[in-house]
């Protein structure tokens, strides 16, 4: 047994010696779900690969810089529990994540009410809403549908979404118009400092 850790250390060592590009990658126990780039913090990862970022490449994204998170990295933040009526069949559903304000804040952006957040799911759907819309709503990025991971091909793995059923000017709205502002399948989040006027 200790002969295994003594190799599998020498192995990882060896790796880490052999590709030392690999130090620049943030540590993920996964692949990323969410990429956050704009006004943030220094990143964890470089620039838009054009060979190899080739959804985003095709949804005319650009950055320099970015700040990634796999599941654990939004699993590790505090989650918030929610219970709206949604659209598709006008049903109660439990919701986890963390708040969207929340993962902002982790990323070293800047937290300004004013803030703009381009919020891009994986079909190309997009919305913007300032940051103080999505503390207002209190929108969370929600990781788990009814204590379940959301997959891929439904409403995941992740969803912008707030508690539609809390906000009386939301609930004034048809039920199918009422998370417009809402992308699931969101893997893009762009932060946009607002110019100063003068």
């Amino acid at each position: 047994m200790q002969k295994r850790h003594f190799l599998a250390a020498l192995g990882a060592t060896t790796l880490a010696s052999a590709a030392p590009a690999a130090q620049d990658r943030p540590q993920r126990s996964g692949p990323t779900l969410l990429t956050v780039t704009g006004a943030i913090g220094h990143g964890n990862r470089g620039p838009l690969d054009k060979a190899l970022d080739q959804m985003m490449v095709k949804q005319q994204l650009a950055f320099d810089k970015a700040h990634v998170f796999d599941f654990e990295a939004l699993r590790a933040l505090p989650a918030v529990t929610i219970r709206p009526t949604l659209e598709y069949d006008a049903k109660v559903h439990t919701l986890r994540g963390p708040l969207l304000g929340q993962v902002i804040e982790a990323t070293g952006a800047r937290l300004d009410n004013t803030l703009k957040l381009v919020l891009r799911a994986i079909d190309g759907y997009n919305v913007t809403l300032t940051l103080a819309q999505a503390r207002r709503y209190r929108f969370i990025i929600a990781t788990h549908l009814d204590g379940q991971p959301m997959p891929l091909g439904g409403l995941g793995p992740l969803w912008a979404v707030f508690d539609a059923d809390r906000h009386a000017d939301v609930m004034a709205r048809p039920l199918a118009e009422r998370y417009a502002q809402c992308p699931w399948g969101l893997y893009h989040l762009e932060v946009q400092a607002t110019q100063a006027v003068g």
